[in-house]
């Protein structure tokens, strides 16, 4: 049963990371503002696991690219490998840090994630771009530009993630 489980949230998470970058496209500057595509990983890594949280990150970007269009080039590219690490990390540190404080557990396991996946996407960006990809360019595009996605993303999930564990959701 507990498959079963697993296997219908992963979906429900990559359906939300169909759906939420559709709905958020709506509002002018709002893929800024929420970076949507990278809450179905984060949160499926917290909820369900990192083997699941990876599956939803691959497929996510690639899934919007063949419906939407969007992301394209090197983001979808970048996006590939970022949003995989951002649930691989997320749900291997929940798992790492069970015995912590559930709140502590949340946002560290958030924010190295977040971190991580960031540090990849530029990785790939720079190898994309070569030398026209600078350090200043990845910190503006990768942390300035997104801080209020960031700020969203650390407001919101642990508060859905504590919904679906009091709802019995969760791992």
């Amino acid at each position: 049963m507990k498959n079963t489980k697993n296997l219908t949230i992963t979906a429900m998470m990559i359906a939300l990371g169909l759906i939420l970058p559709t709905v958020i496209r709506m509002i002018p500057s709002g893929g800024v503002l929420f970076s949507p595509m990278h809450i179905a990983p984060l949160l499926c890594g917290m909820v369900v696991g990192p083997l699941e949280a990876v599956i939803t990150g691959i497929l996510c970007p690639i899934l919007n690219n063949m419906l939407y269009g969007m992301p394209q080039g090197n983001a979808l590219i970048g996006m590939c490998f970022e949003l995989p690490v951002y649930g691989c990390v997320v749900g291997i540190l929940m798992r790492a840090l069970k015995g912590k404080k559930e709140s502590v557990r949340v946002y560290v396991s958030l924010l190295l994630a977040m971190l991580l996946g960031r540090i990849v996407g530029g990785i790939v960006q720079a190898f994309l771009l070569g030398g026209a990809y600078t350090f200043q360019i990845w910190v503006t595009s990768y942390f300035l530009s997104t801080a209020p996605a960031i700020v969203v993303h650390l407001v919101l999930l642990p508060s859905v993630y504590f919904a679906l564990k009091k709802a019995g959701l969760t791992q």
